[in-house]
């Protein structure tokens, strides 16, 4: 197939646009035509991995980490990210990274991690704002709601777990067509005053162009009146980090020994234990430390996260337990993630997880 449809699935269900801002997500080198039969999936992609690309046979590397985050002022070979392009496109391999927009969603990083743990009733740690508008427009009465029905059917109207969201209200548009139009209704030259019905439904950003394109189609006016709104309120099935909760509470001792083993770390850095049950856990998968207060504030008992700096553990002030497993071991099973997904939605399209561990911190034990 091509890397286009591949690419496609996967942001149809981690959007770019859920990505942060300093993100570089998406395709990085190569074309979205490109012919694809097999993907190599890698938490980073190093020399090794495209290596292993070029062994194996495979086209692209789907990766959780860009290669590039910044950009490239020459391409001399000084440093790992230059040889790491320079080599795929020698080789004809596309590189495609799934990063914080991955990171966002709620069947993301974060779940996965919440789902080695065994935790239950999870949800968004830090609702992400500025990923939804309002669409308002004005329909004659008698297609008010063959107009909804396609909006909804775009993907629009959707608030937590209800759908076909809508306010409306009757009133009376008036308009005048000139001799150059077709009007639906009216006379042309002649002031027209027709029934309608205001529709007011929420949208993702990410979905504008297809909710428009339904709200266009099905309209039957020739000039559709329509508004658009910026909406700030949160956004509760896309963010950062989650929390949920352990069946049964647990001694901190015998949760971080827990954790230790599930998630595979060598290493374990926490603070002081209260001596209190565990129930209430929040993870964030990578660097977490922004997220403490948000952590504090959903009562979490312990917080799973990497890269704390020395000073950010005296934040935890008793107030929970904050461990630190280690980058790369908090995102590991993120790969195991991807190739489940592009399975699913691809059956005869091979998808090989790396046999390169790319974890670049040793630990001396």
């Amino acid at each position: 197939m091509k890397l286009s449809e591949l690419t496609a699935y996967l942001e149809s269900l981690a959007p770019l646009a859920y990505q942060e801002d300093y993100d570089n997500c998406g395709l990085i080198v190569g074309y979205p035509d490109m012919e694809i039969t097999q993907a190599l999936v890698s938490l980073d992609c190093t020399e090794a991995v495209v290596d292993e690309a070029i062994s194996s046979g495979c086209q692209v590397i789907i990766s959780h980490h860009p290669i590039v985050f910044k950009g490239l002022k020459n391409f001399n070979g000084k440093t790992y990210v230059q040889r790491v392009v320079q080599k795929a496109i020698k080789n004809d391999i596309a590189i495609y990274a799934i990063h914080t927009n991955l990171d966002h969603i709620a069947t993301g990083v974060n779940a996965r991690i919440c789902e080695t743990l065994g935790l239950t009733n999870c949800r968004i740690l830090a609702p992400k704002t500025s990923l939804l508008k309002k669409l308002v427009t004005f329909v004659p009465v008698s297609h008010a709601e063959a107009v909804r029905i396609a909006l909804f059917g775009a993907g629009a109207g959707h608030i937590g777990n209800y759908s076909d969201c809508s306010f409306n209200t009757e009133g009376t548009g008036t308009f005048k067509a000139d001799e150059n139009t077709q009007p639906f209704v009216g006379e042309i030259d002649q002031v027209q005053n027709e029934p309608e019905t205001r529709i007011e439904t929420i949208y993702p950003i990410n979905l504008e162009s297809k909710v428009l394109k339904a709200l266009f189609t099905e309209h039957p006016y020739e000039e559709v009146a329509y508004d658009l709104y910026p909406v700030t309120n949160p956004y509760g099935n896309v963010g950062s980090g989650m929390v949920g909760e352990l069946t049964e509470p647990m001694d901190e001792t015998s949760f971080l020994q827990m954790v230790k083993h599930k998630m595979k770390a060598d290493v374990i850095r926490y603070t002081n234990l209260r001596n209190k049950p565990v129930k209430t856990v929040a993870v964030c998968g990578g660097s977490g430390s922004f997220l403490l207060k948000q952590a504090i504030g959903a009562r979490a008992d312990v917080f799973i996260t990497a890269d704390f700096k020395y000073h950010e553990f005296f934040d935890a002030e008793e107030k929970l337990v904050i461990a630190d497993i280690g980058h790369f071991e908090s995102e590991q099973f993120t790969q195991n993630l991807l190739v489940e997904i592009i399975n699913k939605k691809f059956v005869n399209f091979a998808v090989r997880l790396t046999g390169v561990s790319t974890n670049p911190i040793k630990y001396l034990i």
